[in-house]
């Protein structure tokens, strides 16, 4: 997925009125200001209660749910006839920020800001975009991504990627 694409469905939302967040890899090099690596697609955190309309919105620019593994109400993945992949997490806050329902959001996780291409995006913060690289089945980018973060924002690299890591960098 280019950043353009990415841009263009970034504004696309908010202008039917519906709140997102940049998650996952373009959440890194939003953070980081710069496209840092390829991205197979974008993954966006938006509230519950636009899940209906995101749909609408997106399904009139070609998207259609496809079936993933992990997908139930709260994730799911969307697919446009270029092959356009939109990987989207729901959630709901209570007035407090905390998650009441649906993927494990909580309102501190929303209050980073990055840019992609120049243009300004509402994201993950990167403390817990960097909490968010744990507790699967790693690869290298989920790897380039932790360093990217790492070397940005002086976090430290969690132990899980020492097997990634060369004798310099531990």
């Amino acid at each position: 997925m280019k950043a353009e694409d990415v841009i263009d469905i970034i504004k696309l939302l908010p202008s039917h009125d519906i709140e997102v967040y940049v998650d996952g890899g373009w959440c890194v090099d939003a953070l980081a200001g710069a496209q840092t690596r390829e991205h197979l697609d974008l993954d966006i955190a938006v509230p519950h209660k636009f899940e209906k309309k995101l749909r609408a919105v997106l399904k009139e620019k070609g998207f259609e749910e496809i079936d993933a593994p992990d997908s139930w109400e709260c994730n799911f993945v969307l697919k446009d006839t270029g092959g356009l992949l939109i990987d989207v997490h729901t959630y709901t806050l209570d007035n407090e920020g905390n998650n009441i329902y649906g993927v494990a959001y909580e309102g501190i996780h929303l209050t980073g800001t990055g840019s992609i291409n120049g243009y300004e995006v509402k994201c993950i913060s990167p403390e817990w975009t960097m909490k968010f690289h744990t507790g699967y089945p790693l690869d290298e980018n989920d790897y380039h991504d932790v360093l990217v973060l790492s070397r940005k924002f002086g976090l430290p690299i969690p132990p899980e990627y020492n097997r990634f890591m060369k004798n310099e960098e531990i």
